[in-house]
């Protein structure tokens, strides 16, 4: 034990004088008075001893976590994504991911888990050692209202996971199928009406079930949701004519409706997407009472994560989204760039819970129908 050590455990222990001192009166004086006052003198050594392996530990854990952070990374960082190529979580990380190498110096890989509307991903990054090689791109329904939707979920949010940075947020647009000649919102609710048996809708997540369920409370269509891995599954089967109509973030839907495949009849959000300017909002579109909160992505880590290596890679990630470069890719695919960091994040993401709590049982997600809910089906 170092001086310094001795010093502060005197500080300490002011009751044991004789603790960690090279005084050997107070020993003298044990020897000459047997029995309870030598009893006394071993008490306190014996505190100090624990005291000395405690202060030990402590500072050899603080050293080691010290000494990891500043060896981190030492090995390729992987980006675990929830759902197939082609989706919007899936752009967003591969915009980020050559920038975030670029800052850590070492590569960055995605790596695409999908299956159970994105927990996948999420459990296998918290299977891995928590040393921030192995980090989470996660969405609003995949966390946030999953979170508010069930109960019993093996991971959380702002629990089991580390908010790292907000990297962007979009608005959702709600499109159908060409083949019924389904031009508008009101057109879309008196076909569902007058077809039940085809008014289907794809998901992927529940950022897309719970505002599908939510227009189907206020306008009264009937549709069950139809499980898909990707956004760009999901589109694909309205293109196809498999299901009707869906919610899904811009950047797969306007590439289809530019081409004719699929028709954008709103955008939630209390303006029009620059990138379809005839397309109106939910309320111009004559459904004012609906309303859908702005969907986010954003970068995690696990619990667990020593802090300096949480605070190296918020750093990082704050470097990342203030870059002209990466902001750009961004807007050019509908999203816009964010970058708040961690703390901000955090509240935002207990915001959303609560709010979505608040809104699922209307809708109708009770606890009860957890365990039958296609949201956690693959």
């Amino acid at each position: 034990m170092t001086a310094a050590m001795a010093k502060v455990l005197m500080v300490r222990f002011p009751l044991f004088p004789g603790c960690c001192s090279t005084d050997h009166s107070a020993r003298s004086r044990a020897r000459s008075q047997p029995g309870q006052a030598r009893l006394g003198s071993i008490r306190p050594n014996l505190v100090c001893v624990l005291a000395c392996a405690a202060l030990t530990a402590i500072l050899t854990c603080r050293a080691s976590g010290q000494e990891e952070a500043s060896n981190y990374p030492n090995k390729p960082v992987r980006i675990m994504v929830g759902f197939g190529a082609g989706g919007g979580n899936d752009l967003i990380a591969r915009i980020v991911a050559p920038k975030l190498a670029e800052k850590l110096g070492q590569p960055v890989v995605v790596e695409n888990r999908p299956g159970a509307a994105g927990q996948l991903a999420v459990l296998y990054a918290q299977s891995q050692p928590a040393d921030g090689h192995t980090l989470v791109i996660g969405a609003t329904g995949q966390l946030a209202i999953a979170t508010a939707i069930y109960p019993n979920l093996p991971f959380h949010p702002t629990r089991t996971l580390i908010p790292l940075s907000l990297l962007g947020s979009y608005r959702l647009a709600i499109a159908a199928s060409t083949q019924h000649g389904i031009g508008s919102l009101r057109e879309l609710v008196a076909f569902a009406k007058a077809n039940p048996d085809k008014s289907n809708y794809p998901s992927s997540s529940p950022a897309f079930t719970i505002p599908a369920e939510l227009f189907k409370l206020k306008t009264g269509i009937p549709g069950q949701a139809i499980p898909y891995k990707s956004t760009n599954e999901m589109m694909l089967s309205i293109a196809a004519g498999q299901t009707l109509f869906g919610f899904a973030d811009p950047p797969i839907v306007i590439p289809l409706a530019q081409g004719g495949k699929i028709g954008v009849l709103a955008m939630t959000g209390p303006d029009r997407l620059p990138d379809l300017p005839n397309v109106p909002t939910v309320a111009q579109a004559g459904f004012e009472d609906i309303d859908i909160r702005l969907q986010w992505i954003g970068a995690f880590a696990t619990a667990g994560t020593p802090v300096a290596t949480v605070r190296k890679l918020e750093r990082a990630m704050q470097q990342v989204m203030g870059d002209p470069g990466v902001r750009e890719r961004l807007k050019a695919v509908a999203y816009t760039p964010d970058g708040r960091p961690g703390e901000e994040f955090r509240q935002l993401i207990e915001d959303d819970i609560k709010a979505y709590s608040d809104v699922t049982c209307p809708i109708g997600f009770a606890t009860s129908h957890v365990s039958s809910s296609t949201e956690l089906q693959e």
